[in-house]
Formats: C-alpha cells, structure tokens, sequence
C-alpha cells in the first residue's frame, strides 16, 4: 500500500493559508498535520483553534490534531465536534491516557498515541490496543527544523514488530526527509508528517514531491 504523507501545516505558508490547503490538497496530501501546543508540555506554542477551523473547512480531506499539551483529555470533545478525524495524545501529559483513548472512539474518532523519542513502547504497552495510530517523535516535540534522532530507529522496528499483533499504522513525525521515507517504509512504517526537511520550502512542487515518496 502507499505512504500516507501528511503536511506539518505549522510549516505552512500563513501569509496565504488558504492557498496552501488547496495547492496541498490538489497535490494529493492524505491527511493535514496540525500541531496544538500550550507552551507547557512543549515549549512552544503552535497553531490555534482559528487555524484548525480555517484548515478542516477549506478540505475534504482527514484532517489530524496532535494534542501537545497538558491534560489533553480536556479539549477532546472540542476538537472532535470542530471536526478532527484523528486525535493525538502524548501518554507522558494524561494521568488517563486510557480513559482519553477510549473517550476519543466514543466520539467517533480515529485515536492515536504519540511518544517521544525518550520514551519506551515498555511503557505504553497497555495502551497499543486501544489505538488506531501509533505516532513515534523522531525529535524532541516543539519546533520544526531539528536534525533526526537515528537511536530512535529501534524503537520503530520494535514498533512494527509489536503492530503485528495490534491493529495500528505507525507513523513518524520530526526531520522526515525522502530518505527517511525510503528507508522506513520499507520496514513497515505506514504515514510520514512532511515538514521542512521534505516539503516545504522546497524547489519542487507539492505535487512533485508528494508523488515521488509514495
């Protein structure tokens, strides 16, 4: 099957938003990344929910929050009723991951973990049954334009092992560039979010770019 490439919108172009959705969309984007932070469990702050609702009502296409911040059981609801076809949320923030997991399917919704890069699939192992998307951080979660963290790398392999026995894709997230892609779709990993290091500010168009890392 192919890749599903995801743009990291908070690398997007905000002088001309709505441009870029539809050049994105037009180009054959999967799904749109969207980053919310509170300057607490990371510290930065990304998009807000003004640009998630601009985002979700300029495409049909899935459109994914990734809950960076603290307590993200609290604005599940939010997000799920503006409209997000997945919701992310970091184990290390909720007190309740399962209890915020199980309320997310309630809603409707595809739900997803993500980890960062220190911390172990030993950890959340009670949880890789309740998920539909296992998203590993590549980078220290909170700014764009870090390098990839290479020790990482097993922790993905054990990864795609262990979703042998669950029914979840793997997704990576953090300086995901086309040989990233190459190298870790061939090992089983499903979806890549396209930032900096991959999609924009690039040379090549969106559509170029999207269709040679499928």
């Amino acid at each position: 099957m192919k890749n599903l490439l995801c743009p990291s919108m908070m690398c997007a172009s905000f002088g001309n938003l709505e441009q870029e959705v539809k050049s994105l969309d037009e180009a054959g984007t999967d799904i749109f990344h969207i980053d919310i932070m509170d300057g607490s469990f990371v510290p930065n702050f990304g998009m807000g929910l003004q640009d998630f609702e601009f985002i979700r009502n300029a495409t049909k296409k899935m459109v994914d929050v990734h809950l960076m911040i603290v307590n993200p059981d609290k604005y599940v609801d939010l997000f799920a009723d503006m409209g997000a076809d997945i919701i992310y949320i970091h184990p290390e923030a909720d007190l309740h991951p399962a209890r915020t997991l199980q309320k997310i399917k309630l809603k409707g919704k595809k739900a997803g973990i993500a980890i960062n890069p220190g911390t172990s699939l030993e950890s959340i192992s009670e949880l890789l049954p309740l998920i539909d998307y296992l998203m590993i951080m590549t980078v220290n979660p909170g700014f764009a334009g870090q390098k990839y963290l290479p020790y990482v790398d097993e922790k993905i392999k054990k990864a795609v092992s262990l979703g042998e026995n669950y029914n979840y894709d793997i997704m990576v997230d953090g300086a995901i560039s086309e040989e990233v892609i190459e190298r870790l779709s061939k090992i089983g990993v499903k979806g890549f979010i396209l930032g900096t290091s991959t999609l924009f500010g690039k040379e090549k168009s969106y559509k170029e770019i999207l269709n040679s890392n499928r």
